[in-house]
């Protein structure tokens, strides 16, 4: 939605352009966020990590360490750390570049921790193993390369005198023990790490797939509607010939002089001509959703004048006093009106219509920048497989072929002008349809 950046495909079929939106998840910019975002989770668990180290082992254990310096090494990953939050915030974008970058600072942070505190006899020298991981999982060649080439300088620096630690006389363990002590803690350390680092990247993946996945069903769906326009539109072009021939032969009939005088007959060709021109106007709309308006400009209008076209036009077809109408509106603005639009919500109109064709309530309001309309009825309700793949071409309980178009239509066609649509059963009996449209997909302004 609005706020959001989106990438756009667009793809050649049958000469018509579709336009893919890709979801959010699935962009690459995202990706590199996430992988920062990753990477500044775990530098805190090692700031919290290395903090903790220093007070067990200076103060519980009274080995001397240069406090100073290690405390200014792990205070400046954490301004790293404030920093890469900052940048994550405002949108910057992160290349595999910039997360190389910071995992080798994070590796040069790591090799004055250790020389400082026992170069590379340090058990936490298996940290840099850690850091060979996440370049590997993160990065695409060659960079991962230049993390190991990185990690192996410096554990030749640690070789090439160290700060030796210095042991006390009264140590209440063996340096063997504590040793090993320090290796186990490492080794802990850098599974628990693996855990934390190797499930987000799980859940990445899984974001990863459900995104990809979305975009194959939305360009299959694309590709079922612009099948579908292709047919109605060459259905209705066919259709227009005959109709016109009709129309023609129907007004040449009528004003024959030996059938002027009969009014029976005249009724009947009256009633024929009616049907025909409907017919006619049917095949327009059609041509017209299809983006072929047969030299009919789209009109300008104003939201309410829209609303309630399409209000008094179903308002005529029902019983009378069948559909209330709710206008909570607010201040009225100018739109041009959308005919595939206005299709998608009478096909709404007629299915309640159908299952409740003397009490449906249908009511506009405005949210925000949004229209949101409800088309409520007292029918039995949408079933429960109905609710759960709403949208979904085909998906109907009436048995009939072709059915569930109408809502799939309605769907796409709001998604197609930025907005959607959602269904509910409710709990006094009857079904809810709710539209929810942006207006800027229809004001004047926007349509330049």
């Amino acid at each position: 939605m609005a706020g959001v950046a989106q990438s756009q495909r667009s793809a050649q079929q049958g000469g018509v352009t579709r336009q893919i939106i890709l979801p959010p998840a699935f962009q690459p910019a995202d990706a590199g966020r996430r992988n920062m975002l990753l990477l500044t989770q775990l530098r805190w668990l090692a700031v919290g990590g290395q903090l903790a180290t220093v007070a067990m082992v200076h103060f519980a254990l009274g080995i001397d360490l240069p406090l100073l310096q290690l405390l200014m090494s792990t205070a400046t990953l954490a301004a790293l750390n404030i920093a890469s939050h900052v940048l994550i915030a405002s949108g910057t974008r992160f290349s595999d570049g910039a997360l190389a970058a910071a995992l080798l600072f994070d590796v040069v942070a790591l090799t004055v921790q250790l020389s400082l505190s026992g170069g590379i006899t340090n058990p936490f020298a298996a940290l840099f193993l850690l850091h060979i991981v996440l370049g590997a999982v993160l990065l695409r060649p060659p960079y991962p390369w230049g993390i190991v080439v990185a990690t192996l300088a410096a554990l030749g620096l640690l070789a090439v005198d160290p700060t030796p630690l210095v042991l006390p006389a009264n140590l209440p363990v063996s340096p063997a023990t504590l040793y090993l002590t320090g290796g186990l803690v490492c080794f802990v350390l850098i599974a628990v790490l693996l855990v934390i680092f190797i499930g987000q990247i799980s859940r990445n993946l899984r974001t990863h797939d459900a995104a990809l996945a979305a975009v194959r069903q939305r360009a299959a769906e694309e590709d079922h509607i612009v099948r579908m326009g292709l047919l109605a539109s060459g259905a209705a072009h066919e259709l227009g010939t005959p109709l016109s021939l009709l129309s023609v032969a129907i007004g040449d009939w009528r004003a024959m002089p030996r059938l002027k005088g009969d009014a029976e007959l005249q009724e009947e060709l009256a009633e024929m001509d009616g049907a025909v021109q409907r017919c006619k106007a049917i095949v327009s709309g059609i041509l017209l959703s299809a983006g072929e308006a047969r030299g009919v400009a789209p009109q300008v209008t104003t939201m309410r004048a829209f609303l309630d076209d399409i209000v008094a036009d179903y308002s005529a077809s029902l019983v009378p006093g069948a559909l209330r109408y709710d206008d909570c509106f607010g201040e009225d603005i100018a739109i041009v009106s959308d005919p595939a639009l206005r299709q998608v919500i009478g096909t709404v109109i007629d299915n309640a219509a159908e299952v409740s064709p003397r009490a449906i309530a249908i009511t506009a309001r405005r949210e925000g920048e949004a229209l949101a309309l409800e088309i409520a009825d007292r029918g039995p309700g949408f079933a429960p497989e109905i609710l759960d793949t709403f949208g979904q071409p085909y998906r109907s309980t009436k048995g009939r072929p072709g059915g569930g178009l109408g809502l799939f239509l309605l769907v796409n066609v709001l998604r197609k002008l930025g907005g959607e649509a959602s269904a509910e059963n409710r709990l006094d009996g009857g079904a809810r349809v709710r539209i929810l449209l942006p207006l800027a997909a229809l004001a004047m302004e926007g349509r330049g």
